[in-house]
């Protein structure tokens, strides 16, 4: 799989909006306004937020992102949640790699992995182009992604989407625990 190369990885950090997913098991099937926040730290890893909401009720996990290979221009970054939330025991790392970007803008980006597993369209809104969306899909289809398996995820209006980790409604993450139940 080849990915994108010389990411900015302050012009990529900020608010993403998943417009569609290939599921997985960590995710909420019913999750709603999904979103990641990436910020970079001073040792360049990134913070990462990923927020969804299951029935009105926001819940989030957080982790942290590395470049793979400090030295490669590829943007291959390895992702490290601590799973459960609520009683964080187990590091589970994952590949994230960069797929495609807009890098006239750092607008909407693909973000997939090399199992071909899981896939992520994402965007700086809620709402994306069919074009754009297009264009991504020909990408992943290109890269061997069967795109027939992406769900998009609804960004419906009118949901409280300002709360933060401190008054989140699922502050322990138990709705890790329902997901890998297939709830």
């Amino acid at each position: 799989m080849e990915t994108v190369k010389n990411v900015d990885l302050e012009r990529y950090a900020g608010r993403w909006y998943e417009i569609a997913c290939i599921q997985s098991r960590f995710q909420p099937k019913n999750g709603t306004n999904t979103r990641a926040t990436y910020t970079l730290n001073p040792d360049q890893t990134i913070h990462v937020l990923n927020e969804t909401w299951v029935d009105g009720k926001r819940s989030y996990i957080e982790g942290k992102a590395w470049k793979a290979d400090s030295t490669s221009e590829d943007v291959k970054l390895k992702v490290r949640f601590w799973v459960p939330p609520f009683l964080p025991l187990i590091p589970v790392i994952g590949d994230y790699w960069v797929l495609a970007l807009d890098f006239d803008n750092y607008q909407y980006a693909l973000v997939g992995q090399p199992s071909k597993k899981y896939l992520w369209v994402l965007s700086r809104t809620p709402e994306m182009s069919d074009e754009a969306y297009q264009s991504l899909l020909d990408v992943a289809t290109k890269q061997g992604y069967d795109v027939s398996n992406l769900v998009k995820t609804p960004q419906p209006e009118g949901v409280d989407t300002e709360s933060t980790p401190e008054n989140a409604t699922d502050k322990k993450g138990f709705w890790w625990l329902k997901a890998v139940l297939g709830k």
